[in-house]
This record gives structure tokens, sequence and C-alpha cells, in this order.
């Protein structure tokens, strides 16, 4: 297994993960094998619903490099580990990772095999669906007034499993999406704000006034990775001090905002050598880097080995 970047592997030993198969997981399983097997393909799988992509491994896999958007990533069989910055999150079957800002991170398949193959569903978030739920509750979770991590794992199990295996049955019958849908939806979302991580749920996906600043500021450096942009740029726009912003930006992220901005500039590399075959020395001008030679040292602490070995890699993979 590849060696990853020297800030990342720190495990957090508050998060084990639970096995668990009560009649309705195992029912959510069954579902998600039938539609990965009638359907072929490589995982993931981008589904007839918006927002909802179904992932299927026979494998372990190696870490995967990937942007995470906000989302609810559950895994119905196997495990996974994902990392953020300096904190790593192991998820099992019956968990889900709640994910609350767009974020650059390490993941890798940890429990699989062509017998029992990893099984997820990631179901990204619908803001205004939550916030019309928040509205309707009669006694609304309070939201930390703490900066908190922008991830947290919560169990998903019980009413929360039934609301995903009949959004997975939705892909049956296309012509039903559009009327029910919405109303799954907003029973996940009540589910989630009223269980017993409610307030952390309101936290990370509704941006309390604490984490509001630097979640704009986050959406900024994502939108301009590729430009110098200086810490007090960013926290003019978080309207904070450089200091304070920093300090919370970590709490969040689980990584400086040169560290983010960093991954998501060699992601974004890969992504041009890969899909658009830009040579090395062009992807590295695009996304930011004015000496090539310092892309090459930066991407090959990343990701392991040099960028004309991992693209091959990539491709080989692929193929």
């Amino acid at each position: 297994m590849p060696k990853l970047s020297n800030f990342l592997p720190i495990t957090a030993p508050e998060l084990k993960i639970q096995q668990r198969e009560p009649a309705m997981l195992g029912s959510l399983i069954q579902a998600v094998k039938r539609y990965t097997d009638a359907h072929g393909g490589v995982s993931p799988f981008v589904t007839a619903i918006r927002g909802l992509t179904i992932l299927r491994s026979d494998h372990e896999k190696r870490p995967n490099h990937l942007i995470f958007k906000p989302a609810l990533c559950i895994t119905v069989q196997g495990s996974k580990s994902t990392i953020f910055g300096e904190q790593r999150y192991d998820y099992g079957a019956g968990q889900a990772l709640v994910v609350s800002v767009e974020m650059p991170a390490f993941s890798r398949v940890a429990k699989a095999s062509p017998s029992e193959p990893y099984l997820g569903i990631i179901l990204e978030f619908d803001l205004a669906i939550m916030r019309e739920v928040m509205k309707e509750l009669k006694t609304a979770p309070k939201a930390s007034r703490k900066t908190g991590r922008g991830v947290c794992v919560t169990n998903f199990d019980g009413p929360l499993a039934e609301c995903a295996l009949r959004m997975v049955r939705l892909l049956d019958t296309p012509e039903a999406i559009p009327v029910l849908y919405p109303a799954v939806m907003r029973e996940i979302c009540y589910w989630l704000l009223t269980g017993p991580q409610g307030g952390d749920v309101v936290t990370l996906t509704l941006a309390n006034p604490h984490t509001q600043g630097v979640i704009n500021a986050i959406h900024s450096l994502r939108k301009r990775f590729a430009k110098t942009v200086r810490i007090e740029e960013l926290a003019l726009i978080a309207r904070m001090s450089p200091s304070a912003f920093h300090r919370q930006f970590k709490e969040i992220t689980s990584m400086t905002p040169l560290q983010y901005q960093k991954q998501l500039r060699l992601l974004e590399a890969r992504r041009l050598m890969v899909s658009d075959l830009a040579n090395v020395e062009t992807a590295a001008f695009q996304v930011g880097y004015e000496s090539p030679s310092q892309f090459s040292r930066e991407y090959s602490r990343m990701f392991a080995m040099s960028p004309r070995r991992d693209v091959a890699s990539f491709k080989r993979t692929a193929a």
C-alpha cells in the first residue's frame, strides 16, 4: 500500500466501526446488490435521482484522492476509511459519514470481498428541504456554539435505513421519482435532525454564525485555488482576524488553508493529465504552480509516485 502524505494519518480512537445487520439493513443490502448487478459497469453508479450515487467494490482498495461534497455517505456493507487533513474516520455497515463542506480527502474501501462486496450510498444534501424541515419542528435541535469539524459519523439504521431503502427502490420506477423523492428526502432530514446527533447535523449542514464566515472563505478558496491567495484575504471574507480564521479553518477541515489549496491543485492536475491528456508541465501551470519541479515533488508526496507513473497506473487500473 502506498505511503500517505506526512501530515495525514491520525486515527480517531473515539470513532469505532459498528458492525450491525438488522433486518432493514439486510433488505438494503439486497436492493443495492440488485441495482449494481442489473446495471453492470464500474462504480460509482450515477442514478436517475439527482445527487444519489451508488458504490460497489468487490475488493479492498488503496487510498483514493477525491473531493467530497456536502452529503450523507452511507456504508451498507463492508467498511470504509476516509482521511480529512489530520483526522481519520472509519465507518462500517449501518453507519454514515456526514460531510458539510466541500473538502479534499483520502478515502479507501477497508473491507470488501467478492462474496461480501463493499456497498455504499452517497446522498447529497438538499439544504432547502433541510431548512424547511427545521422550521416545522416543534423543538429544533440547537447547533453548537463552537466551531466543530465539518465531518461526523452517525448511526444509520431504523427509520433512516428504511428511507434509504425506499430511495433505492424508487430507481425501479423513474416516473415516480419527481413525485416521491422530495417526501423521502424530507423524512431523511427529519430523522437526522431529531436523532441523537441532531445538534451536530445542524452545525454541520446549516452553518451557524460561528461557521458561516469560514464556509464562505472555503467557497472562495475552492473557486480560486489556482491563484495565489493570502490568508488575510480569506480572513476578510470570513470577517475574522487572520489568526482566528486560520484556527477555525483547521477546526472545520482538519487542515490548514495552504494544505487545502495544495490538495485541490494536485487533484485538479491529476484530472487534467488523465482526462484532458495534459502533460506534466501544462497541468502544473494550469493549477497555479510556477515550477514544474516543485509540482512534481509535491505530487509525488501526495500520490506516492511521480505524476507520469501515477497517471499511467491510473489509466491501467481504469482499463
